[in-house]
Parts: structure tokens; sequence; C-alpha cells
């Protein structure tokens, strides 16, 4: 008999239980980005960052896609250079749908150059680094990330879909594709229909609050009737445009890592003290990757 097998059993003679360590409790989501070490982080630069002021002193955080729909990006970041956005307003919150900003109306000159470009609603996936997210889904051939960003595709062309605190830009009918002047963020259930027919520029970071609490719109497709009830624009600037104590600082989980490779893994197959039954699946939607204000030093 081994020393080990002994002592257990002597241990049992006297009625003692020998000590067994305690089982390891099963990983969440939160506790994955919790303890994601700071390589599991990419720095979200500043000139990929929208901050929009409201009145009230409510601030909107926008990371900006610097892969996809760059002309319409280009447009924003000239848009905001020239301070265009400053004394617009929230025009139009239709409940379940999107909360739209801009100029209510649409007599305000855009600055010089500014133009609607080509349709840029998708991408070739050529030269993308992309991550399959391997469950089925009902807009797209497939979905996976690309830097950070949750994408969608079909037959080798890529886009950003519209999920939940996306940004996308306001057009009229085709063949218009919208300025980037006019811009709308989701807030109710993803309408993937709108996928590829409508430029997706963006993602909300912070302040959503900031938009999906707002008083609905009682006019046609929930825009207001009564000027009094839009909420104003105080300002809107890139980061790299603020003064150094102004400027937040962001980061995004990077979607090539082992950290989101278990975040994913987690988030489809729960099995923590609250789920009973894992999904086995995930939707797009409920993978964004996991952002952060970067933590000082």
């Amino acid at each position: 008999m081994s020393l080990s097998a002994f002592l257990t059993l002597a241990l049992f003679m006297q009625g003692a239980s020998p000590s067994v360590p305690p089982a390891a409790k099963p990983a969440t989501p939160l506790g994955i980005v919790a303890d994601a070490p700071a390589a599991a982080w990419l720095d979200i630069a500043a000139d990929d960052l929208l901050i929009m002021d409201l009145t009230g002193g409510r601030r909107v955080v926008i990371a900006l896609s610097p892969d996809f729909a760059k002309p319409h990006v280009a447009n924003m970041r000239a848009l905001a250079r020239a301070h265009w956005w400053d004394g617009t307003s929230i025009n139009r919150v239709q409940d379940n749908y999107v909360a739209q900003w801009g100029d209510a109306t649409e007599a305000k000159p855009l600055p010089t150059g500014i133009v609607a470009p080509a349709r840029d609603y998708d991408r070739d996936l050529a030269g993308l680094k992309w991550r399959s997210l391997p469950y089925r889904d009902s807009y797209a051939t497939a979905v996976g990330h690309v830097g950070g960003w949750p994408v969608a595709r079909v037959a080798g062309r890529a886009w950003l879909p519209h999920c939940y605190g996306m940004v996308g830009v306001g057009r009229n009918l085709a063949p218009d594709t919208g300025t980037g002047a006019e811009l709308y963020a989701v807030i109710g259930e993803s309408p993937r229909h709108l996928d590829r027919n409508i430029a997706v520029v963006g993602r909300v970071l912070a302040g959503m609050e900031a938009l999906a609490a707002l008083p609905r719109g009682t006019g046609d497709l929930g825009f207001y009737t009564d000027p009094a009830q839009r909420t104003g624009i105080v300002r809107v600037r890139l980061a790299s445009a603020l003064p150094a104590n102004e400027r937040p600082a962001w980061q995004v989980m990077a979607s090539d890592g082992p950290s989101f490779s278990a975040w994913i893994k987690v988030k489809a197959n729960r099995h923590d003290d609250f789920f009973e039954r894992p999904a086995g699946g995930l939707d797009i939607c409920n993978a964004l990757p996991p952002t952060r204000i970067r933590p000082a030093g």
C-alpha cells in the first residue's frame, strides 16, 4: 500500500475526512474581461474617437471604424474638425429602432469638400485579419471579428452589422448614400435587415443611456414634431482635438488573442451559478468585443 493510501485509510479509521480541494468556479464573461492581461487590449486611436457633448452635461463616445466605410469616416472627421455639428440636435428617436442626430433644418451648409461618397456599405475581405465565429447567422454566410469589430461576410465581401449601439449614416433614397452629417445609433433590437443598405461607421462606447432613454418622437419614423423636444448637441470633437486633460482613452479587446477566445467560448457555453442550460451558440450582436477605459499608468 502506498503512503498516501495508508494515510487516507488511517484518517478514515479515525473518523476524519481527507481534505478535498474546492472545485474551481466556472469562468464568466465578466471574470475573463477583468482578468485579461494588458496584452489582450488594443488602444483605440484618438482620431478614431468621436466625442459628442449634449446639453445637460451628457457625453457620448463613439469609436469610428478605420477599416470600413472609409470615405464616410473621412467626412465625419472633417465635419468634426469644422465644428459642423455644434448647435445641431438629436431630432429623431424611434422606439426599438434608432436615435438620429444632425441638422434638423437640413439647411446648414456643409464644409467644402463634403460630398456623398460612392456606395461603401461593404468591402473586400482581402487584407483583413478575419477570425470566424463558428455559429450560424441569418443575414450572412459567416460572421466573425476583425480588429475588435463585429463583421459579417458573403462571397468575399465584409461589413459591420447593425447591432445595438452601432452607428450608421442617415441617407435619402438610393442612389444617395448620405454624407455622414446625419447619423444614428441603434437603440433597439438589432435591425440586421439594414445590413449592406446603409454605411455603418462606428460603435457607441459610452453614453448609450443618453440616447436610448430619450423621449420617443411622435412624428413619422420617430421624428420630433415639436422642436423643443430635441436634445441639443453642444459640440462634437475628435478626441485628438481635445485638451489632454479632457481626452478619453479607450481600449478594445483584441479579437485574435487567447482572452477573446476564452470570452467567446464562455459567452456561448455559460454554465456558471445562474445558467442551467448553456445556449451552445452566440449571435454576432451578442459578441461585440469588450471595451474599457484605458487604465492609468
